[in-house]
């Protein structure tokens, strides 16, 4: 089966690299045309996770440019609306129209309980992960609405976003909001034919799981953990044998939702999470 978005236009936050890049590319091979933001700069916080940058972004343009489809970038924060709002707008006015949105920008910051989390990393958390995700919907829905043809929102979460686990009580707060988001959101545009669902990610092979940060978390018993000394903690968390998914997964997940073969399903929290919900 392809072009299962065929002529269909895709806003997707977080596009530089990893799950939103990846969920650029998928749509693009099945036909749609894409609106892709990033921040490419620090955002704040003490994540030791390396930020995108400018030629990360530009890379996601030139692979869905090499699949035949055409895409608008931008640099933009999530927790800034005027900007989202002109980004999607100018992004509308090439491309012709909107009909999916995927809210897929987030930051992973950690090791901290909830009584010793920092102000400045609480607050880049929660206007990352939760007021982005809500800015960012509200920067597209005027053009879904306008376009009368219903459409498709796909809000990022996490398995993070259906339990709890320790040391992130600010990413689990944010991502426990998504689905409250997604929820709200379905419910208030169902009439418009407009579909609302979350995807909840286990770890995912990316720059924001696999760090040093990441891997003395998993690992605090090694001086310098690698990627074969995390992969069977990580599989501790899972009913699969697998201690993550590939962003590729994700974007199937993205890809079905986006598209008229979940036409009747609305306010669904979709796991990827090789079981890890079960546990």
């Amino acid at each position: 089966m392809t072009g299962r978005v065929e002529g269909k236009v895709a806003f997707i936050t977080g596009a530089a690299r990893g799950q939103g890049r990846s969920h650029a590319v998928r749509l693009a091979q099945e036909g749609a045309d894409v609106i892709a933001v990033d921040v490419c700069k620090p955002v704040g916080g003490s994540s030791g996770i390396p930020p995108s940058t400018p030629d990360d972004l530009a890379e996601t343009a030139d692979l869905v440019e090499g699949i035949g489809r055409r895409i608008v970038t931008a640099e933009v924060d999530v927790r800034d609306f005027d900007a989202l709002q002109a980004a999607v707008d100018s992004g509308v006015e090439q491309l012709g129209r909107l009909d999916i949105i995927v809210a897929n920008a987030g930051i992973g910051l950690g090791g901290a309980t909830l009584d010793q989390t920092g102000q400045r990393d609480w607050d880049a958390v929660i206007g990352i992960n939760l007021s982005g995700v809500w800015k960012t919907v509200k920067a597209g829905v005027p053009h879904l609405l306008s376009g009368g043809r219903g459409g498709s929102i796909i809000l990022t979460s996490s398995v993070g976003g259906l339990k709890a686990h320790q040391n992130i009580g600010h990413y689990v707060a944010a991502k426990h909001g998504v689905v409250g988001l997604m929820r709200s959101f379905a419910v208030e545009l169902g009439r418009h034919s407009i579909r609302v669902n979350t995807v909840h990610p286990t770890n995912v092979d990316t720059p924001m799981f696999m760090n040093d940060s990441t891997l003395r978390m998993f690992r605090p018993d090694l001086e310098n953990p690698g990627p074969d000394d995390l992969a069977p903690a990580a599989q501790q968390m899972h009913v699969l044998p697998v201690g993550w998914v590939e962003p590729i997964d994700v974007s199937n997940a993205v890809l079905f939702l986006a598209s008229d073969e979940s036409r009747y399903i609305t306010g669904l929290p979709m796991t990827v999470d090789a079981g890890s919900t079960l546990k």
